[in-house]
């Protein structure tokens, strides 16, 4: 039961891996133009030779990682200084989320079918450490603050939370149906999980770990974001197209902004929202201020994953119908 239960949820999830690899035995098409607007521009594209499926950020050394969501799972280093792949490492089978922790130079890959977290040392791009997880897990956030990792598994709809001092599980949350994106907001010690069989967002207090509460949100979250300045959560719904703002003070719905959704990143430094849709093949940027959109960039080739640099301004879509990553450059939005 749980195999068939994995190969399921592998399958329907959002942003799963074999979905996408039904599309990728096609052609790679060659990629189009992308549109210039004041608020970004496209100053690379970084040939990553796999379909990328995760990608995350340290700012303080400046690299990026993403993840090849196939078998034998890699992931790869990038430099945001050469924006050139520097070395690839290997994972556990059907890696997707990665997240990067500045404090301790430390990375965090999620593997779905090895249900594995991959701790790699960023200093010497090498595994030191497999936690074992929950049941597929796909999504992973850090509180650099606490040096805690959660990890959401998608096969029984729970968070794993591991303890960067000594890499092993010290608890596990149970969550809403299929956790498919999760962030953690390090001020207010709290992580949000978008479940996409709920319609809903899951309020996780990082000192109890326990969920606070429960907030429903648009159809089928596949993406979360929090800005930890301004206390805001921005979830992205790809059924009905539209991001739901959630006030992290009152744990409620202040706004809902009409646009085409599935991947979302934030960048505090700036209080703007990157917004991914491999329907439409666009990046949305999303003022968040006024929670609206204020420019569209085109030409991209099934954007999904997208992380933020926040010391540089410098946005990363991973093109998971190309086998590349998109470099933006962008200003105040």
């Amino acid at each position: 039961m749980r195999l068939i239960q994995r190969a399921v949820i592998l399958v329907t999830a959002a942003a799963a891996p074999l979905a996408l690899m039904a599309s990728a035995t096609t052609a790679a098409p060659v990629s189009p133009a992308h549109a210039v607007t004041s608020a970004c521009r496209v100053t690379a594209t970084i040939p990553v030779s796999f379909v990328p499926l995760g990608v995350g950020v340290n700012p303080k050394t400046n690299t990026i990682y993403a993840t090849n969501g196939f078998v034998p799972g890699t992931l790869a280093v990038i430099s945001g200084r050469t924006n050139t792949v520097t070395t690839t490492i290997p994972v556990g089978s059907f890696p997707f989320g990665v997240a990067a922790s500045p404090k301790t130079d430390t990375i965090y890959v999620a593997s779905q079918a090895a249900d594995t977290v991959s701790v790699i040392s960023g200093k010497t791009n090498t595994v030191v450490a497999t936690i074992p997880v929950g049941s597929a897990p796909n999504p992973i956030t850090v509180n650099p603050k606490t040096n805690t990792i959660y990890a959401a598994n998608l096969g029984d709809d729970t968070v794993s939370v591991i303890s960067g001092k000594t890499n092993t599980v010290v608890a596990t949350i149970p969550v809403g149906g299929l956790p498919d994106a999760i962030a953690a907001s390090p001020k207010t010690n709290t992580i949000y999980v978008a479940n996409f069989f709920d319609h809903t967002v899951s309020v996780i207090s990082g000192k109890t770990n326990t969920v606070v509460a429960t907030i429903p949100v648009g159809s089928a979250p596949t993406g979360v974001a929090a800005n930890p300045k301004t206390s805001t959560i921005y979830v992205a719904n790809v059924f009905d197209n539209t991001v739901s703002v959630i006030s992290g003070k009152t744990n409620s719905v202040i706004a809902t902004i009409p646009v085409a959704a599935e991947g979302i990143a934030a960048n505090p430094k700036t209080n703007t929202i990157y917004v991914t849709s491999r329907s439409g093949n666009i990046v949305s940027v999303i003022s968040g201020k006024t929670n609206t959109v204020v420019a569209t960039l085109t030409g991209f080739i099934d954007p999904f994953a997208v992380a933020v640099d926040p010391k540089t301004n410098t946005v990363y879509v991973a093109n998971s119908g190309d086998e590349s990553l998109s470099v933006l450059a962008c200003g105040r939005g």
